[in-house]
């Protein structure tokens, strides 16, 4: 079945289970006003902030919400770093279509140059630092990584021209503890480590999940709690459970998922027919 029809059938507004649903809509963890307001803050002075966590935290979406957030501050610039595995000439060709500045990469240290005078000017005409967002940062380079350090720096590290927010899965934390990264991990001044998900939490984020996407009935409560209990506090394996029940109940045109639904999609792992549905 398509997605069409599959939204059809249940009256959705979009699939709450995958991964391109609204912005608008995007589930809020716990705590994380403060960790956007201290963001807020960081554009002011510049600096360093990293989002971690094992894979399927929700790091991605996190970073989404704070670009969503920084982006509705005027004058704040938000760039959005797509290719962080490339070489030194790759990061500077990046930095400079970003920032709209015309790099050779040939030339490092015009680039450098020129991305430094393009923050300043821009500091001083909105008293905001430049904000770069990079994503899955575990697989920048440490040439990169530094690059990025010595280029925000200026006044012999008394001041910061750029607002740095990098996420990435535990691989990076561990990598700023090593020497050639100790100097940049000491210079993150906020973090945000994303622990997998207490019970309550993750109900709230199904439950949120299915009222922002219009279906508070889709599921059992039964059906709810089995979800949250075999998901691990992990978001991504909730969703791909809960996405493959959906996709299953509308093949067998089910009114609402509930727990015999997982038993026989999940349990058995034969497709069988579930009851259909009735009148």
């Amino acid at each position: 079945m398509n997605n069409k029809k599959l939204l059809a059938l249940y009256g959705l507004k979009w699939n709450p289970f995958l991964p391109d649903i609204p912005s608008e809509a995007l589930w809020h963890p716990p705590h994380v006003e403060e960790f956007l307001f201290r963001l807020e803050n960081l554009v002011m002075d510049g600096g360093f902030a990293l989002i971690s966590g094992e894979p399927g935290l929700g790091k991605s979406k996190l970073l989404q919400l704070v670009s969503n957030r920084l982006n509705r501050i005027e004058d704040v610039t938000v760039g959005v770093m797509e290719r962080p595995q490339g070489s030194l000439a790759d990061f500077y060709r990046e930095l400079g279509a970003l920032f709209e500045v015309n790099l050779t990469p040939s030339n490092r240290y015009g680039g450098f140059k020129a991305l430094r005078e393009r923050w300043h000017e821009h500091i001083k005409r909105t008293l905001f630092r430049p904000v770069l967002l990079i994503d899955e940062a575990q697989e920048m380079s440490t040439v990169c990584m530094n690059e990025l350090r010595l280029l925000s720096s200026v006044h012999f590290d008394s001041r910061c021209l750029l607002s740095t927010i990098i996420s990435g899965d535990s691989r990076l934390p561990a990598r700023f503890r090593q020497s050639d990264l100790v100097s940049l991990g000491s210079r993150i001044r906020v973090r945000n480590v994303i622990e997998p998900y207490e019970r309550s939490v993750m109900m709230d984020y199904l439950e949120n999940a299915l009222k922002q996407a219009g279906a508070d009935h889709l599921m059992s409560v039964g059906l709810k709690e089995t979800i949250v209990e075999h998901s691990s506090g992990n978001l991504r394996v909730l969703n791909n459970m809960a996405a493959e029940l959906l996709s299953r109940a509308a093949r067998e045109e089910l009114t609402q998922l509930d727990e015999q639904l997982f038993l026989v999609t999940f349990a058995h792992g034969k497709s069988s027919t579930h009851r259909k549905a009735k009148g």
